[in-house]
């Protein structure tokens, strides 16, 4: 049974979620720890919404290991196709939720200086360059 939780992040990446002003919850599912940013805003006129959930599973040992994929809620189609993004097509279940998996993985993690400020830019990245 999903337990939302206290923040389980590092101080660096607690601050920069306050700075920044982003909605969190923090939950935990089946020991998996999740980061969920509510109402995220969407590249402009890209996607059928204008907003949706970010899931990022935290993975043990964060910061030392990164994060890998993120997960949305609502499901995106391509405005412009009607479809999925490109190896966005799978379900993940979660904090009773089915969120949609975005397999875009990260090889290019630097322990110590990146965090989730970095995984966001590359959140963003990926939903501006959905195809």
């Amino acid at each position: 049974m999903p337990v939302e939780t206290e923040c389980f992040l590092p101080q660096a990446d607690r601050r920069y979620l306050a700075e920044h002003a982003i909605c969190t919850n923090f939950v935990i599912d089946s020991n998996q720890h999740g980061l969920i940013i509510r109402d995220f805003g969407l590249p402009t006129g890209a996607f059928q919404v204008d907003v949706a959930d970010i899931l990022i599973i935290v993975p043990n040992g964060y910061p030392d290991v990164p994060p890998d994929m993120f997960y949305v809620d609502p499901w995106l189609t391509l405005k412009t196709t009607g479809r999925y993004a490109e190896c966005a097509d799978q379900p993940l279940e979660f904090s009773g939720r089915r969120w949609q998996r975005w397999s875009r993985h990260n090889n290019d993690w630097r322990t110590g200086i990146d965090g989730i400020r970095t995984h966001l830019r590359r959140v963003v990245k990926a939903l501006e360059d959905a195809k």
